[in-house]
């Protein structure tokens, strides 16, 4: 599994607007950003500074981040930008000498040099530091940063209840419109041996009538959403419980991994029990040392190269829930 540079780019930039960060500078290839307190407190691993905000009351001062989405475009856009901008300085800088030429005095004497300066010749500006310096991150699959970015998203996101957006036709209408609750659920299925495989399965079950559908995402992307209820709207009465709903949804998932073909998982088990054998033919001469407290050792090494090769090839199929949330679309009827 993997991502673009244009999804990682609407990911991010979906997390930075949901979390409210301050967008200082944006472009096709990166942006600019201060970060907000929720997603200083996700991204920046200052839990001793959150300690000491919480409880002076102080107000916080968080991070700015310049992440980078395409390197090679944005240092081409960076060479261009200075390329340009040392050219226009050329220009006005001749520009002035031609109208105003500069006349140096006879008598004119050097600056006097710092103490500083003195001591331990030309002074370089001090860096940055602090919650004023604004780091660079490069946002690649795969980067420490933007499994960083997953995993605060998907902690902050993991349960969500929300309601469809009615427009605002429907607030001026007099009848209230009809909303029906589904259960919605990722679900994330890993077919594992020496190699690996995943698949995310977006269910979803009307609480009302217990329809389900195997596409649910495709019914969420084209909405608008709010955490509140609308106005105008009411919403019909639940008959499924959500532990009746989640056991039909994994029982429809299970329906469907059982119909996959499995030849997979029984090439693997041929690979292990390959690697198991030469491995037992390895360490069988080895088995046999008159010194005891070697041959402990050696069955230790034994064992435990066993467990890897096991946990290496052995075939297996892991389903986990991603996300999951209460939606109320609108009724049909």
């Amino acid at each position: 599994m993997t991502m673009t540079t244009e999804q990682i780019q609407k990911f991010v930039m979906t997390y930075l607007e949901t979390t409210e960060c301050q967008i200082i500078e944006k472009s096709p290839s990166h942006v600019t950003v201060k970060l907000s307190p929720q997603a200083d407190r996700d991204l920046t691993n200052r839990p001793y500074y959150w300690g000491f905000i919480e409880r002076t009351g102080a107000e916080p001062e968080t991070m700015s981040f310049s992440f980078i989405f395409d390197p090679e475009r944005h240092q081409a856009d960076l060479d261009r930008q200075t390329k340009a901008e040392s050219e226009r300085t050329s220009r006005i800088a001749a520009e002035g000498e031609a109208s105003n030429p500069i006349e140096t005095p006879v008598n004119a004497q050097p600056q006097e040099d710092s103490i500083l300066g003195r001591y331990f010749g030309v002074v370089r500006p001090l860096p940055i530091l602090g919650p004023g310096r604004i780091q660079r991150e490069e946002l690649t699959y795969g980067s420490p940063r933007l499994k960083q970015i997953f995993a605060a998203a998907q902690r902050s996101g993991r349960c969500v209840y929300l309601f469809e957006d009615p427009g605002q036709k429907q607030r001026m209408t007099l009848l209230p419109a009809a909303y029906e609750p589904w259960l919605g659920v990722c679900f994330k299925v890993e077919l594992s041996c020496d190699v690996k495989r995943e698949e995310l399965h977006f269910y979803g079950i009307s609480l009302l009538n217990g329809k389900v559908d195997e596409d649910f995402n495709s019914q969420l992307l084209d909405k608008n959403w709010m955490p509140r209820v609308p106005e105008n709207i009411h919403i019909e009465p639940s008959r499924l419980s959500l532990a009746d709903g989640r056991d039909v949804l994994e029982s429809k998932l299970r329906t469907k991994v059982e119909s996959y073909d499995h030849s997979w998982a029984e090439e693997a088990s041929e690979r292990l029990q390959d690697e198991l054998t030469l491995i037992e033919s390895y360490y069988r001469d080895l088995l046999e040392q008159p010194d005891e407290e070697q041959n402990k050792a050696i069955q230790e090494q034994f064992e435990s190269r066993q467990g890897e090769i096991r946990w290496q090839y052995q075939p297996r199929i892991v389903v986990s829930t991603v996300n999951y949330g209460i939606f109320h679309l609108r009724s049909p009827w």
